[in-house]
């Protein structure tokens, strides 16, 4: 896979993708990245890669022509993707769907934003990782890119890892535990000592939903509520099903 990234910052995606979970994988190259800054296809002397925006307003508009040239020239693989507010927000499912690409641009924001010719003209869609502001795009592109390789078999130690975390199945993870089996006064769940796998992976996925239930019923909403089956294995375990809300 190769990653590619547009930024005016490029040592803050080198200096993080150096010493995180993901620097291993560049190293057995199972994922390449390439950084690209805006500023060195800027026309004046000062590198301007941002201008006033027509109309009036406060702050300063990134503009096109960095943009498309650098884009032309180092043809950044597809798909281009804006990291903005107006886009739809990046999820585990999003991220599943990327990891299975042979690589993705990201276009990291600055100022009040691109031109808007930028989004028309060039980016194939638009990321948001959030209802909230950030000062630029870069650490939304560093959210993506880690959230995407790890999924890329060989990243992880574990290659079942990844199918057992929150947002897999559209539910948080299960509780997990380790030894001691006793600590405080407080003993885990006595199904995790029994032996039996079955009846393991069951509880499990009953803790799982009632987890979800508790804290983010949007996602049982998601999944079209509770199904028969969940209704059962939750009151097998002795959990209880009503999703409030």
């Amino acid at each position: 896979m190769r990653i590619d990234v547009i930024s005016i910052f490029p040592d803050v995606i080198g200096s993080y993708l150096s010493t995180s979970l993901v620097s291993k994988a560049r190293e057995k190259e199972i994922f390449s990245i390439n950084v690209h800054n805006p500023r060195d296809y800027a026309k004046d002397s000062h590198k301007s890669i941002d201008d006033t925006p027509f109309g009036g307003g406060p702050g300063m508009v990134m503009m096109c022509q960095p943009v498309f040239d650098l884009v032309v020239d180092r043809r950044p693989p597809r798909p281009l993707i804006a990291l903005s507010p107006a886009g739809k927000v990046f999820n585990q499912a999003i991220a599943m769907e990327l990891s299975q690409t042979e690589g993705f641009t990201l276009l990291c924001g600055r100022y009040e934003g691109f031109d808007q010719r930028i989004i028309d003209g060039l980016v194939d869609f638009e990321l948001s990782v959030g209802d909230y502001i950030l000062a630029g795009g870069e650490l939304a592109a560093l959210a993506v890119i880690e959230t995407t390789v790890r999924l890329i078999g060989g990243v992880l130690g574990n290659a079942e890892s990844p199918l057992d975390e929150s947002f897999s199945e559209g539910l948080l993870e299960y509780p997990q535990y380790t030894r001691p089996a006793s600590f405080m006064g407080m003993v885990i769940p006595e199904v995790l000592l029994s032996g039996n796998h079955r009846l393991i992976a069951e509880w499990r996925k009953a803790a799982a939903l009632q987890r979800t239930i508790i804290s983010r019923p949007d996602l049982i909403d998601a999944r079209g509520g509770l199904s028969e089956d969940d209704e059962r294995i939750l009151a097998k375990h002795g959990y209880s099903y009503k999703v409030s809300g």
